[in-house]
């Protein structure tokens, strides 16, 4: 995953974020979205498939809100233990630059190259663990949490952000109706007849 400049023109095969910050590669480059992205995304042979749609979109991010008052983003919806916003923020934004100094020592290395298990530069590992545990406290995990907990914990929140928007749906409308909830697909019946004899 890169961070790239306004110069930087994007083809139609790479993904990108318009106007993503610092926080958000922090995040996305942590070890907590990457055991989401291992457990719900689809494969091409043995390569990982990464989706917008089933990974990136459905990805519970942190709860920074707590002390800011507000979310700082569509997907910040559920209250979480009061964190402080200012500090995992700050810290995670911290990281995430730290990550990108690292790989700027090696400007002729690719991402191949930086994360490959045995070439892996020890300032890129290290920079790398500082921003897994800072996005780790954001979300209140402890530091020992295995990838199986870590998934399952997000999982959780996953559930309580999908309560939170069917409850949501049902809020009276301006009108003072209810809203309705989306029907069930029903199910299909053959068309076909059966020959009797």
């Amino acid at each position: 995953m890169g961070f790239m400049t306004p110069d930087i023109i994007a083809s139609n095969l790479v993904q990108i974020i318009p106007n993503a910050s610092h926080y958000h590669f922090g995040v996305l480059t942590s070890n907590v979205h990457m055991a989401w992205m291992r457990a719900v995304c689809g494969r091409l042979e043995m390569r990982y498939r990464y989706s917008k749609d089933i990974v990136y979109n459905n990805f519970p991010w942190p709860d920074l809100s707590g002390e800011w008052g507000v979310g700082s983003g569509e997907y910040l919806n559920v209250p979480l233990p009061a964190q402080n916003f200012t500090s995992h923020y700050a810290r995670i934004t911290r990281t995430a630059q730290a990550i990108l100094d690292a790989r700027a020592l090696y400007p002729d290395s690719s991402l191949a190259d930086f994360y490959d298990e045995v070439t892996m530069p020890s300032e890129l590992r290290k920079v790398h663990q500082a921003n897994d545990c800072a996005v780790m406290e954001a979300y209140g995990f402890k530091h020992d949490m295995s990838e199986a907990e870590i998934v399952a914990e997000l999982f959780k929140r996953y559930q309580a952000l999908v309560e939170a928007e069917n409850k949501q749906s049902e809020i009276k409308g301006s009108d003072g109706r209810k809203s309705k909830k989306p029907r069930s697909p029903r199910k299909k019946t053959s068309t076909t007849e059966e020959a009797v004899d």
